[in-house]
């Protein structure tokens, strides 16, 4: 066996339940090459809805955050990844100094980051909002990073020009990945400067951590990773948020709870050690999901943005 050797007196005395939980949980950790169930556990992960990130409330979360996007333009961007449900916010007054592209984590969808847009807004920001594939409205029950990295691009080329991202957890690595280019994405989008807020550094964090709770042995981790490298077209130890954020050549401002228990505090400190042009601004109480809607996060966001486009505005002047 791969892993965990079968016990069948003890798993006989186990009620009958209890047999049927336990053959599930099994079932990604008894084939011995590990190929049957790092295949499972990709598929998994790839499925947002059943991937096991969504919160219990997530429901809830949903119905009073899209209350928010009443004011919201819908729009519907075609792109090679399906049909994507956008949302375009216009400023306050007759002109606007920029726009802002608004990506989500991952479950989540575009109405969780409503709070950054109504400040963005009133700030004069023009902004754009979408839901990746197979989350929110958009189309599909599966997705990867890389697709919606793609997706990413698409949306920022369809409903731009484009200047800055925010973008939360996981949504941070695809907006990375769409700004820095190279294999496997097919050009760049020339973005200016990013907001990163609870962004993961090492992407292998991420994938040990779910092949943690599903129990995969050694053999079906690696099976199911290098899938994931087979995608990203980079193996997971280089596949980092440092690595993508220096690809861009662009600076950045992370935000960060140092009481995320989703993804640590360390992680942004990595981040901001690697040399890149990255502030690092950390926040306490917050977590990983209540930071979107604290009031001075988004202020942060929206001032160090204000500063980037008026260094833009200099340089081009």
């Amino acid at each position: 066996m791969c892993c965990l050797s079968r016990e069948t007196d003890a798993v006989a005395a186990i009620p009958r339940r209890a047999q049927v939980v336990l053959k599930r949980t099994r079932r990604y950790i008894d084939d011995a090459s590990g190929a049957h169930s790092g295949a499972r556990a990709y598929r998994q992960f790839c499925a947002p809805a059943h991937s096991g990130y969504r919160t219990a409330d997530h429901d809830l979360l949903i119905e009073r955050s899209r209350f928010h996007l009443r004011d919201a333009h819908p729009v519907s961007v075609t792109t090679q990844e399906g049909n994507l449900q956008a949302y375009v916010f216009e400023p306050e007054g007759s002109e606007w100094a920029a726009s802002v592209l608004m990506v989500h984590g991952w479950t989540g969808e575009a109405s969780f980051m409503s709070a950054f847009a109504e400040q963005f807004r009133r700030r004069g920001f023009r902004v754009v909002l979408f839901d990746f594939p197979a989350h929110g409205r958009s189309a599909g029950r599966h997705t990867n990073l890389i697709t919606c990295a793609h997706a990413t691009r698409e949306v920022a080329e369809d409903l731009g020009p484009i200047h800055f991202v925010v973008a939360h957890s996981l949504g941070g690595l695809a907006a990375l990945l769409a700004g820095g280019g190279g294999p496997p994405m097919p050009r760049a989008y020339p973005f200016r400067a990013f907001v990163l807020v609870s962004m993961p550094n090492k992407f292998g964090d991420v994938t040990r951590a779910f092949g943690e709770r599903l129990r995969l042995c050694p053999a079906a981790q690696r099976n199911y990773e290098h899938r994931l490298e087979q995608l990203a077209h980079r193996s997971i130890a280089e596949f980092t948020g440092a690595n993508l954020l220096a690809a861009t050549g662009r600076p950045a401002l992370l935000l960060h709870a140092r009481d995320d228990t989703e993804i640590p505090f360390a992680n942004a400190e990595q981040i901001a050690a690697q040399g890149s042009p990255a502030e690092l601004v950390g926040f306490d109480g917050l977590g990983h999901r209540k930071i979107l809607y604290a009031p001075p996060v988004v202020r942060c966001a929206s001032a160090y943005l204000l500063r980037q486009w008026q260094l833009l505005c200099e340089d081009d002047g």
